[in-house]
C-alpha cells in the first residue's frame, strides 16, 4: 500500500515537471517566433529605404545627363549600374547578410557619384567659359562693326550720323528652352514638353554716342504656329503696329551689357514643337533676329 502511494506521488511529480518543461518550451518558441517577425519587418523596412536611396541617386544622374549638352558616358554607365543593383535588390532575400551587401554597394556607388558629379560640374564650367569667350569675341566684332559703320557715314548729314550711330545695337541673340527647378536652378533643354520657360539672351553693345540711362527694347518671340508668345501686347510707331512678347528694361551705362529675359507658358499649356523666331526692336527698328528649335 505504501509503495503504491509513493508511485502515485512520483508520477504526479513527473507529470508536473513535464508540464513545466512544455510550458517553458512553448514560451521560448513563441518568443523566438515574435522576434523573428520583428526582425523580418525591420529588414523589409531597411530594404525599402535602400531602394528609395538608390532611386533618388538614379534621378540625380538622369538630371545631370539631361543637363549635359554632350552625352557623358561615365554618368550613363553609373546610372545603369544603379538600375541593375535596384533590379537585383527587388528579388533578393530579406536577410541581414544580403541587405548588408547591398548597403555596401550603395555606399560605394554614392562615393562614385560624388566624384562624377564634381567632374561633370567642372566640365560645365569649362563649357560655359568657352561660350563666354565666344560671346566676348562676337561683342568685340560688333564694336568694330559699329565703329566702321560710323566712319562710312562721314559724308552724310551730321544730324543723321549722330542719330544713327547713337542707336542701341544688340549682338549674340540666342533663345532656348529651360527647365526650372524649385531651387531656382535652370537647366537648358531642347524638349518642348519639358520646357518651363523660354530664355532669351543678348548683349547690348557698347556705344559711347548713346546717352546713358534707363532704356527699353521690345522682344518678340514667335512660336511654330506663328503666335506671338508672352504678353502679346501692341504698340504704335508712326502708324505701324508692333506685337511684342515683353519689354526689356535696363540701365545703360555706355558699356557692354548682358541681358536675359524669360517667357512662361500660359495656364497649364506646353510649348509647341518646332522652330521659334526671336526679334528685338529698338522702337520700330528691327535690330536683331535669331531662331532656335524645340523638339
Amino acid at each position: 500500500m505504501e509503495n503504491s502511494q509513493k508511485s502515485s506521488t512520483g508520477l504526479k511529480i513527473g507529470l508536473g515537471l513535464l508540464l513545466v518543461l512544455f510550458l517553458g518550451a512553448s514560451f521560448v518558441a513563441s518568443k523566438y517566433y515574435n522576434e523573428g517577425k520583428e526582425t523580418e519587418k525591420a529588414l523589409i523596412s531597411e530594404k525599402k529605404q535602400v531602394m528609395n536611396d538608390l532611386n533618388n541617386m538614379a534621378k540625380q544622374y538622369d538630371e545631370a545627363i539631361a543637363a549635359s549638352e554632350v552625352k557623358n558616358q561615365d554618368l550613363i554607365a553609373a546610372r545603369d549600374r544603379i538600375t541593375g543593383l535596384m533590379d537585383s535588390l527587388k528579388v533578393s532575400q530579406n536577410s541581414v547578410n544580403s541587405l548588408w551587401r547591398y548597403k555596401k554597394k550603395f555606399l560605394a556607388l554614392q562615393d562614385e557619384m560624388d566624384v562624377l558629379m564634381v567632374e561633370n560640374d567642372k566640365l560645365k564650367v569649362e563649357n560655359q567659359y568657352l561660350a563666354t569667350s565666344l560671346d566676348s569675341t562676337q561683342v568685340q566684332l560688333a564694336e568694330r562693326t559699329v565703329f566702321t559703320d560710323s566712319l562710312l557715314v562721314q559724308n552724310t548729314e551730321l544730324a543723321n550720323v549722330v542719330e544713327d550711330a547713337a542707336a542701341l545695337q544688340t549682338v549674340g541673340l540666342v533663345g532656348m528652352g529651360v527647365i526650372e527647378r524649385s531651387s531656382g536652378k535652370q537647366i537648358p533643354t531642347e524638349r518642348a514638353r519639358r520646357s518651363d520657360k523660354i530664355k532669351v539672351c543678348f548683349t547690348v553693345a557698347k556705344n559711347m554716342l548713346t546717352e546713358a540711362g534707363d532704356k527699353e527694347l521690345y522682344v518678340q518671340v514667335i512660336d511654330p504656329k506663328n503666335n506671338v508668345l508672352g504678353s502679346n501686347e501692341q504698340i504704335q510707331f508712326d502708324g505701324q503696329t508692333l506685337n511684342y512678347s515683353l519689354i526689356s528694361r535696363f540701365n545703360y551705362e555706355n558699356r557692354n551689357l548682358n541681358v536675359c529675359e524669360y517667357i512662361s507658358v500660359l495656364d497649364d499649356s506646353k510649348f509647341e514643337e518646332g522652330r521659334y523666331k526671336i526679334n528685338v526692336f529698338n522702337d520700330k527698328e528691327l535690330i536683331s533676329s535669331s531662331e532656335f528649335a524645340l523638339k
